[in-house]
């Protein structure tokens, strides 16, 4: 890819955040993680935007969500100190997901915290491009976007790649793999750090 043709990407206006879920939300239609919570077409389109919302924390207001070509695809990173809106996950696993799975998702949250790093880092609990963009450099682009501020200020970066498809992406950019999470009937999640450079 030639460099007139690199990827545009820009922080995400808190007003156009609704076209930031839109593009998550086409790019997980095929997730491994986001279809087992929701194998019901219906369902992941009515349930699943509120997941990326509460999952993106305070990345709209914190001015660390991106977007990419006009919302070719977009990433919501959490500055370090920041988190996914816990309480609102918690919320709509159990008003949205079936009594049954509660349990195998309690589980892998439970490894998940395991890997989740404590020293202060960047986090990127979602990126996504709309399969129509799909390799043309915007997952890539996307990363770039803070992977620079984390170089710069010498932090990790730490992710759980819900899709294998991913993990040479994430690895491309420095990611290595730290384990697996997996519970029950869930798909393999795959948690990664970044080390500080």
């Amino acid at each position: 890819m030639s460099e007139s043709s690199m990827p545009t990407v820009a922080i995400v206006e808190p007003a156009e955040s609704e076209r930031a879920v839109a593009a998550i939300l086409l790019a997980f239609a095929t997730d491994p993680i986001a279809r087992w919570n929701f194998p019901d077409p219906r369902q992941y389109l009515l349930h699943f935007p509120g997941f990326i919302r509460a999952l993106g924390g305070s990345a709209f207001a914190d001015g660390t969500a991106w977007q990419a070509d006009d919302y070719a695809g977009a990433a919501l990173w959490l500055r370090p100190g920041a988190h996914s809106d816990e309480e609102a996950l918690g919320a709509l696993v159990e008003a949205t997901i079936p009594q049954e799975r509660q349990g195998e998702i309690g589980a892998v949250v439970e490894q998940m915290a395991r890997y989740h790093p404590v020293e202060p880092h960047w986090h990127l609990p979602l990126i996504g491009v709309d399969p129509l963009h799909r390799r043309k450099g915007y997952g890539a682009a996307l990363l770039q976007a803070t992977l620079r501020r984390c170089d710069q200020d010498h932090l990790p970066a730490y992710l759980e790649s819900t899709n294998p498809a991913n993990i040479g992406l994430y690895q491309r950019h420095g990611f290595e793999i730290m384990g697996t999470i997996q519970a029950g009937t869930s798909p393999l999640m795959t948690p990664m750090l970044r080390a500080a450079r």
